[in-house]
């Protein structure tokens, strides 16, 4: 194991169904594969990384995220290419997902950065960068 690398982190979530058909498509795009899977959570690994999704309590719901509040602002990703960016592009509108800042896709993050950013269910900014 590399020192330093993300072993895992865990997303607390407003509907788990939701976000599970969400996210699934998209991890399993990536290469990952489902890992585990208990009644209020699911989870995805690829290699020795995984990220997991847990079903909020009730009494936690009333206040939703933000990404702009202290905490996790976006989660990024590596795709293989500029062509993986454009076909998973394609993906995510035929599914019926916006994209973030479509003015300035997909150099959203500058010029030399090739990239697709769109939200989950919870409104988690999601980015899948192409390598540069």
């Amino acid at each position: 194991m590399s020192k330093g690398l993300i072993h895992h982190f865990e997303l607390y979530v407003s509907d788990i169904k939701r976000t599970v058909d969400f996210w699934g498509w998209f991890l399993e795009e990536l290469g990952y594969t489902s890992f585990q899977e208990w009644e209020s959570g699911q989870s995805w690994r690829l290699d020795t990384t995984y990220i997991v999704f847990v079903q909020a309590e009730d009494r936690f719901l009333d206040i939703p995220y933000h990404r702009c509040r202290v905490g996790l602002n976006h989660l990024a990703f590596h795709a293989s290419s500029r062509q993986h960016v454009d076909e998973m592009t394609d993906k995510l509108k035929e599914r019926g997902i916006s994209i973030l800042y479509p003015q300035k896709h997909p150099f959203a993050g500058g010029n030399n950065h090739y990239a697709v950013y769109f939200e989950d269910p919870d409104r988690i900014k999601v980015e899948l960068v192409a390598p540069e």
